[in-house]
């Protein structure tokens, strides 16, 4: 038999037994604790269903070696939206290959039954079929990790985005408190947070609160100093508040230059030379314009 005569009769097999071969694979991957808060039984019997035929409609074109070809982009398309929903749902890899290296026990009853006692077939198709099932299962695991990278780096940006919130403490004043480490990535996002901030409110004066920055080296210094020039070319002016006196002492011997910048020990004295910036008065009863 030709390579194309085997591809022929591997979809035959399946099409003519694709409901036996359906439950038996449904029934083994139940057995093998698929997890139903990630994928429902409905929605799994749904996608075995899919892979079968598209695997048969593959199989007949012949390209049993190369997963690559057009002839496979449907199950390949459908193994990446598969991936997607287990790691999505907080599936493993392994539990979400194993979707795909199951289908070798009842796919292979079936290759025996109908190749008889041609053992030189079977032996060739047998081969072939776990060659393709094994390069489909590792392409599934692929995918799977590249969801979840892009989960994870989605996720980081969200925590980056919550850690660097903007507060509107006063009209024409913002306040941006800085907790943990800032590191290039968090200093982009608190640059790209403080200039829409300024574009959305119309604020002046800014105020970069640092007390929560448990080191500042002359990176992070570098950093703030990059904000603050972004911030006045959008026209507000940054004061920066929570300069310990450990801290000022690190500046110091860095030989970071922040005379043309207001500086104040704690948040409360840079958010009165702010009001006094906007033009408000401070009182004993509260701040008046």
């Amino acid at each position: 038999m030709t390579p194309q005569d085997y591809a022929t009769r591997i979809s035959q097999i399946i099409q003519d037994h694709e409901a036996e071969i359906g439950a038996e694979w449904v029934a083994q991957l139940e057995a093998l604790t698929m997890r139903s808060s990630v994928v429902s039984k409905e929605q799994l019997r749904n996608h075995c269903r899919q892979f079968l035929a598209a695997f048969a409609a593959a199989a007949r074109a012949g390209e049993l070696q190369n997963i690559e070809h057009r002839a496979w982009d449907e199950v390949r398309d459908l193994l990446a939206e598969i991936s997607a929903v287990r790691a999505k749902g907080g599936s493993t890899p392994s539990e979400t290959a194993t979707f795909v290296f199951s289908l070798k026990q009842p796919l292979f009853a079936h290759l025996r039954s109908a190749f008889g006692a041609d053992a030189a077939g079977l032996a060739d198709t047998s081969w072939t079929v776990n060659t393709l099932l094994d390069k489909l299962g590792l392409f599934t695991i692929e995918a799977f990790q590249r969801t979840r990278d892009q989960i994870i780096v989605r996720q980081q940006q969200e925590l980056l985005e919550l850690s660097t919130p903007v507060v509107k403490l006063w009209d024409g004043i913002l306040a941006l408190p800085l907790i943990g480490t800032l590191d290039s990535a968090r200093t982009q996002v608190v640059m790209e947070n403080i200039l829409q901030k300024i574009v959305d409110t119309g604020a002046a004066i800014a105020i970069i609160d640092i007390t929560g920055v448990p080191t500042v080296d002359t990176l992070v210094a570098q950093h703030l100093m990059k904000t603050i020039a972004a911030a006045r070319l959008m026209g507000a002016d940054c004061i920066i508040s929570g300069i310990r006196p450990q801290i000022a002492q690190t500046i110091v011997h860095l030989g970071v230059n922040l005379e043309d910048v207001v500086t104040k020990a704690t948040l409360a004295d840079a958010f009165q030379v702010a009001l006094q910036r906007a033009g408000a008065r401070v009182v004993a009863g509260g701040a008046k314009d």
